[in-house]
């Protein structure tokens, strides 16, 4: 078992999960599989991730928390953006992504995703208090 994870799903319906890089690529990919279809923006993720040192880099230089990978327009008329943006964290020499899904990616899928990695998943429902 990989452990627990949290799922946070916040009022807008985006889907946050944080996991360590190499987890993070697993989960996209997993993901996008079993949706049945790619999007620009998950490719874009994934040399995102691949690339993790000069993004991250890069963003701290623009003081930037999130990196947003660019979006196709063909797919956000049809509903297909799977990634809205990615936290990239740095923990001494642990490198950890903080994955925000689209609104419209189901949240079974992810869930489902997680459980294939070997995760335990808790979800927790961000409301206004």
């Amino acid at each position: 078992m990989a452990g627990k994870v949290v799922l946070e799903v916040d009022m807008g319906k985006y889907k946050y999960v944080e996991l360590e890089l190499s987890e993070a690529e697993k989960l996209i990919r997993e993901v996008v599989g079993l949706l049945g279809f790619e999007s620009q923006d998950a490719n874009e993720a994934f040399r995102v991730l691949r690339n993790f040192d000069a993004f991250y880099d890069m963003a701290r230089k623009k003081f930037k928390d999130y990196i947003v990978p660019s979006k196709s327009m063909n797919d956000m008329i049809l509903g297909r953006v799977i990634i809205d943006k990615l936290r990239l964290v740095k923990e001494g020499d642990k490198r950890v992504v903080g994955v925000y899904f689209d609104r419209r990616v189901p949240e079974e899928v992810i869930v489902k995703a997680l459980e294939k990695l070997g995760y335990e998943v808790e979800v927790k429902r961000l409301e206004l208090v």
